[in-house]
């Protein structure tokens, strides 16, 4: 809130519950002076961060600054000297202020017990957002995801994964996952058998428990999982073992991580 547009309303938005932080060099600025008494007839907190020497050096010996004396709270970002090669325009003590900022909000959030989860929900957007999105908001659900059941002769289980594009078919028995068919499997099955592999059936040929992923889990993870193991799709279940879905390494393209 700029305290010049507060003394026409924007004083408005404050509201019971709310801390004022209120940043001044000088501790002096008119405009924000003028607010002090607005701020404690609503009885809100206020910190103060100037750069008051008083506070940082001798608070005992001379007087703080209006701002620092009426805080209840009061911090100093109090500088040898500007950077301004006339030393009076506000640069050093500008970026000493966004570093106090900086540490306040990470104290806050440590306090909060702020973690990757919230911070994933709360920045959706940007290169950071899209490293933390989940499993769920990526993967193939409903009729996309390639699946047959264990009795399922070869030619259809062929049939299913070439129609989905995933290089995998689920085996299901409901929906619960018994086991998976990768293009792999399939190549790995005809160089041992020939054409004799067309007569057996998914059951037969599945790789039975294989690795799988939940869909709360970040996609980062997914990725990871998938490099570590050279495989391009990840089955995912719920604790169960209920199928939710598959998150193929296509998937991954648009966030960045690849």
């Amino acid at each position: 809130m700029h305290p010049v547009e507060a003394l026409h309303g924007d004083l408005g938005m404050l509201a019971k519950g709310d801390v004022v932080i209120a940043l001044s060099a000088s501790g002096e600025t008119e405009e924000i002076v003028q607010l002090l008494a607005t701020i404690k007839r609503l009885q809100l907190p206020l910190i103060a961060i100037t750069c008051d020497e008083n506070v940082a050096l001798a608070p005992s010996l001379t007087r703080s600054s209006t701002l620092a004396s009426a805080a209840d709270v009061s911090l100093s970002c109090a500088v040898a000297a500007e950077a301004c090669t006339l030393g009076l325009a506000p640069t050093a003590s500008t970026t000493a202020m966004l570093a106090l900022g900086d540490a306040l909000a990470v104290a806050v959030s440590q306090k909060k017990g702020f973690k990757e989860e919230d911070f994933a929900n709360l920045h959706p957007g940007g290169k950071l957002g899209k490293r933390l999105a989940r499993v769920e908001s990526l993967m193939h659900t409903g009729d996309a995801i390639p699946k047959v059941t264990a009795p399922t002769r070869m030619p259809d289980v062929i049939y299913e994964m070439s129609r989905k594009k995933l290089g995998v078919t689920t085996v299901v028995e409901g929906d619960r996952l018994l086991g998976i068919v990768s293009d792999g499997d399939l190549r790995r099955l005809l160089e041992k058998r020939g054409k004799d592999a067309l007569d057996l059936t998914a059951g037969e040929c599945m790789t039975r428990d294989p690795k799988t992923i939940s869909p709360s889990e970040f996609a980062a993870t997914a990725l990871a999982v998938m490099e570590e193991r050279k495989i391009t799709s990840l089955v995912v279940v719920d604790a169960d073992r209920k199928l939710e879905g598959i998150i193929h390494l296509h998937d991954l393209w648009g966030t960045e991580m690849l």
